[in-house]
């Protein structure tokens, strides 16, 4: 037997015994087929903002991370995520861990410009957290901001593996109008898809499971750059744009090279964030589709800005125009505008608005992030967003649409993805209660079948289809065909 065949039996032994070992390397195929099949239903899950603001700090990370396990864990959530803020040296009140101004003017940043924790609000880094989040057996996240850090910029910072520098792919005239801290990148220079493949691989190699990235929705280029990114990474992370608010429906292919699509502002705990999850639902009905989905931001259940303590001389229901005035006039002293809206409180939805706005999610199929403080969550809260019927109906993957419309009285339906079945959401879009009585045509029903329909609020089956609607309030209800 000559070299050469010897060569070539060895190469065959090699390969037959890697794969009789299991060794195949799979990695690779592995990691974009996983990346397929991310978010095939709405996420589910937490998120720090509406709580904490930019302002998340260890010891409220890992109680909120103990209290998800409980709470929330058993009933299928799975993301926890740490918003805005959390590579930020923020400045202090004296005497204490609130900050004293909104956004941190100094960034932890390694010699590549990619962000690291804050050694102020996370002095043993964020290794910790989410090694414990993995062995809880949820998923970790992180937000991001589109672009690269001024202060990267400033530096001129390397651009990691490459010959290039943070001035080399930095578009200086492209800045957040609200959050200063980063440039953009302009996806046309040397050097930029490399800047976010490097970040996007830090992300893996410290394990993150799901990126919410902001300032990102105008920026198609971007939007397709960090998912160029995600994919060589060789991580599934699920890939969440924001902010919402002005959307362009014409720019949908890029936006469904994430999993989930932001199309509200920042929503808060008043009837202004639910109509304009009301308005969101009717321009995006039909859009979502199994790891793509129509994201109407958090929901602000329980203690809110929980890093926002009242100042003194604040009555607590001022707009934000209302202080700015007040300070500059000198009628309020010492007080920093923070991130996120108002100061430290208990939601302000009223009960009604509370089960409109969790039948809203559950109908329109839109991801349940849930942004209220978790180890204090009223057991109210806790009940509407882990309810079964809520669950079920969110995670049957389709956005409910809009079938009655008359009086301030709107009914959306979703049906069930293979039953003739389905749930029904009779909302009252108005500030007074409304007595009405409904047909079965009014809720698209088949008059020739025998429905069984069940009230879920109520807690009990429907006999007949009058119902009495509180101001801003829902009756929510769940149809079967006897016959299935």
């Amino acid at each position: 037997m000559n070299i050469k065949n010897i060569n070539a039996l060895s190469f065959f032994l090699v390969i037959m015994l890697v794969i009789g070992l299991g060794f195949v390397p799979i990695k690779i195929n592995q990691g974009k087929k996983d990346q397929l099949n991310l978010a095939k239903t709405p996420p589910m899950g937490w998120n720090s903002f509406d709580s904490y603001g930019v302002y998340l700090h260890e010891e409220a990370a890992l109680a909120n991370l103990e209290a998800f396990a409980k709470k929330l864990k058993p009933h299928g959530y799975e993301y926890f995520v740490i918003d805005a803020g959390w590579f930020g040296e923020f400045k202090l009140k004296e005497g204490t861990i609130y900050p004293a101004e909104k956004h941190a003017v100094e960034l932890n940043i390694n010699e590549y410009g990619l962000l690291q924790p804050s050694k102020t609000y996370f002095p043993n880094g964020l290794k910790p957290i989410i090694d414990r989040c993995h062995e809880l057996g949820l998923k970790f996240g992180i937000h991001l901001m589109r672009g690269i850090p001024r202060v990267a910029v400033e530096n001129n910072t390397k651009v990691k593996g490459t010959e290039y520098f943070a001035q080399d792919i930095a578009d200086t005239t492209s800045i957040c109008d609200w959050n200063h801290q980063n440039y953009g990148v302009d996806m046309s220079k040397p050097g930029a898809q490399e800047f976010y493949n490097s970040l996007m691989n830090q992300m893996a190699d410290w394990g993150v499971d799901f990126l919410k990235y902001d300032d990102l929705v105008p920026y198609p280029e971007e939007i397709e750059g960090i998912a160029r990114a995600i994919k060589q990474s060789e991580r599934p992370m699920v890939y969440s744009l924001s902010p919402g608010g002005t959307v362009d429906v014409n720019a949908i292919d890029a936006f469904k090279k994430a999993n989930m699509l932001r199309v509200t502002p920042d929503i808060w705990d008043d009837q202004e964030g639910l109509d304009q999850c009301f308005a969101a639902w009717r321009k995006w009905q039909g859009q979502e589709a199994p790891g793509f989905w129509i994201d109407m931001d958090m929901i602000p259940f329980g203690q809110l800005q929980l890093m926002s303590p009242k100042p003194q001389g604040v009555k607590g229901d001022e707009t934000k125009k209302e202080i700015s005035e007040k300070i500059k006039s000198g009628e309020l002293h010492n007080i920093e505008l923070l991130a996120g809206k108002g100061w430290h409180r208990h939601s302000h939805f009223t009960k009604d608005q509370m089960y409109t706005f969790i039948t809203l999610r559950a109908l329109s199929a839109s991801p349940l992030m849930m942004g209220g403080d978790l180890p204090s969550l009223d057991d109210f809260s806790l009940k509407l967003v882990t309810n079964d019927d809520i669950i079920a109906c969110n995670q049957n993957g389709i956005m409910g649409h809009l079938i009655y419309e008359k009086n301030n009285i709107e009914i959306w339906k979703t049906p069930h993805t293979s039953e003739d079945s389905g749930w029904i959401g009779i909302f009252n879009r108005s500030a007074k209660k409304q007595s009405m009585s409904f047909s079965m045509d009014d809720l698209k029903l088949d008059i020739n079948k025998d429905y069984f329909i069940y009230n879920i609020w109520k807690e009990r089956e429907v006999g007949n289809l009058f119902f009495d609607i509180n101001a801003n309030g829902v009756v929510f209800l769940k149809y079967s065909n006897k016959l299935i």
